[in-house]
């Protein structure tokens, strides 16, 4: 008989992602050593880590080097088998023909295999600044990605999934307890996204509601380059940070995932409730003056 492990270390990873693959890969590979170092058991990198983000870091996937792009892919997975640790790997995931690839997290294992892949399916588009138009040089994915590590039931997100609570409640429904969210909100130079610079505020500020809501763990990383608009950071259930990095500045933050916590979970009494449907507490009355809504 196994004991139920009750920590999972998780290294949430930050350095200035930028359009050339190979000093990516260098930037991620010291990284995983770094991590795997200091005990953690899974790596988290930011969104399109090792390709660059198409209409930032890059201006299209054109000129693309695909081969080089899979060989680095390759070296990474061999990186973490060495290292046996699990690696959350950003890039671009190519399809068929001219379809345009999509915007993807790698789930690689402690034996460098990829034994899974997250999409990101909010990708924006029409009625957006053009230079965040993901739909231009994305193709949308279209399901949810779990996984375990170590007996803990993991799931992915990517960047503008997080306007989106439905996907959080659908990953609660699957059981995660923990997830990886990557982002790249860095290297937009721009009047308009100057002007409309929330992320700082109601990035940070919605990853700690939906943490709290749905009392799981969240690791959300971002990119360290010139103008990036927050640090990585990881969220406890209960909604507290349990530790930020220095924005524009590369490093690691190393939080133990600990199931043994008693930490509160303010919708505990209520949240099967309302996901099935029953959007209040306790038990309702049939009383005429619960009814009229315009009597005193």
């Amino acid at each position: 008989m196994t004991l139920e492990k009750t920590k999972l270390r998780i290294a949430s990873c930050q350095f200035a992602v930028d359009g050339n693959i190979e000093r990516n890969r260098e930037q991620i590979t010291a990284q995983i050593r770094e991590a795997a170092s200091l005990g953690a058991r899974a790596a988290h990198f930011p969104e399109a880590t090792l390709s660059g983000y198409a209409g930032v870091d890059v201006p299209d996937f054109s000129r693309l080097d695909w081969d080089q792009l899979r060989r680095a892919t390759e070296r990474i997975c061999r990186e973490a088998a060495k290292h046996k640790i699990w690696v959350l790997l950003g890039s671009a995931h190519r399809l068929s023909g001219r379809r345009l690839p999509h915007n993807s997290l790698y789930v690689i294992s402690d034996e460098g295999r990829i034994v899974d892949r997250y999409d990101k399916r909010f990708c924006t588009g029409a009625g957006q600044v053009e230079l965040s138009a993901d739909l231009k040089h994305y193709t949308p994915g279209d399901r949810a990605t779990v996984f375990d590590i170590d007996g803990f039931r993991c799931a992915a997100l990517i960047c503008y999934d997080y306007r989106f609570p439905e996907l959080y409640r659908d990953l609660k429904r699957r059981g995660a307890e923990v997830l990886f969210q990557s982002f790249h909100n860095a290297r937009r130079d721009h009047q308009t996204f100057r002007r409309r610079n929330i992320w700082k505020h109601v990035v940070p500020a919605t990853m700690v509601a939906h943490a709290a809501s749905n009392y799981f763990w969240i690791s959300a990383v971002n990119s360290t380059a010139k103008y990036s608009m927050w640090a990585s950071f990881m969220v406890q259930p209960d909604g507290r940070i349990a530790g930020r990095l220095e924005i524009h500045v590369p490093g690691i933050l190393v939080v133990d995932v600990d199931r043994s916590l008693n930490l509160w979970d303010a919708s505990a009494p209520w949240r099967e409730r309302a996901m099935q449907g029953k959007l209040h507490s306790g038990e309702l009355v049939d009383d005429p003056r619960s009814r009229d809504r315009t009597c005193l």
